[in-house]
């Protein structure tokens, strides 16, 4: 069994390399799984001292590697994940946060049922049972995951949809990467829509809270999520989509006619 872990670097990340990387790689021991570790560094704040790390932790003989992403391959979470997957070796490949919000040792369980040709797409759930969150969150931010999570329901039938921690088959990836597009910031989301993944199997994870780093979440991230979701259904589900709009319509029509406008 093997895998290989992609994590993106966004803002500020430099703390949380070397115990990602030694977490890490003791569960993949412990579990028998020949693995990887490939970080796709955006070029943000902290790059360098990035960079520094990982190349000590190449000297020291951890098979890992950092790959810093120029502006002309892209920009963004997603393409910097694409492109991990693209030049990650293993049969198996994961994407999970780099800010040790995602713990290491929960890495096997989503592997190993890719592995053993049990699964054809996993994704750690804070949402399905024995998933949590392991910090106190805000009423706000609980309340936008939920809306998120809601407006995603008709696309997969995971329980976290929202969820930047999951696994898939290379030749799955493979088979579909030209289908992927990598603008938004859900690419997990994005990869089971456009790989025709028929089920996800959901792995109980802790969300834990960030461990050092800074989020990118904006209002412009939001508004590319509500955009990605559109191109989603309309190519997973457009009559779903032509039903809400008809209703939303309708909605508008009946408002219209009680205020005496039409």
């Amino acid at each position: 069994r093997e895998a290989g872990c992609c994590p993106p670097c966004t803002l500020h990340m430099g703390d949380n390399i070397r115990p990602l990387c030694e977490r890490l790689f003791k569960a993949l021991k412990d579990a028998e799984i020949d693995g990887e570790l490939l970080f796709m560094d955006d070029e943000s704040k902290g790059s360098e001292a990035t960079k520094v790390i990982v190349d000590e932790l190449i000297a020291e003989g951890h098979p890992v590697r950092i790959h810093m992403r120029k502006r002309s391959e892209g920009r963004g979470l997603s393409s910097a994940v694409l492109l991990g997957f693209r030049q990650a070796k293993k049969h198996v490949i994961l994407c999970m946060d780099a800010d040790l919000q995602h713990e290491p040792e929960a890495v096997p369980a989503l592997v190993a049922p890719l592995a053993n040709g049990e699964a054809e797409f996993t994704v750690g759930s804070r949402n399905c049972p024995g998933g949590s969150v392991g910090f106190e969150w805000s009423p706000v931010r609980r309340l936008l995951s939920w809306g998120a999570t809601m407006l995603a329901r008709g696309l997969t039938d995971t329980t976290d949809p929202m969820s930047g921690f999951f696994a898939v088959p290379r030749s799955t990836f493979e088979a579909h990467v030209d289908e992927i597009c990598p603008v938004g910031f859900k690419i997990g989301l994005e990869m089971a829509v456009r790989c025709r993944v028929r089920h996800v199997t959901d792995t109980p994870i802790v969300f834990r809270d960030r461990a050092a780093g800074e989020s990118k979440i904006d209002g412009k991230v939001i508004v590319q999520y509500v955009k990605q979701l559109a191109t989603l259904y309309v190519d997973r589900r457009p009559m779903l989509l032509l039903s809400l709009f008809l209703l939303i319509l309708l909605v508008i029509a009946v408002l219209l006619r009680l205020i005496g406008l039409l």
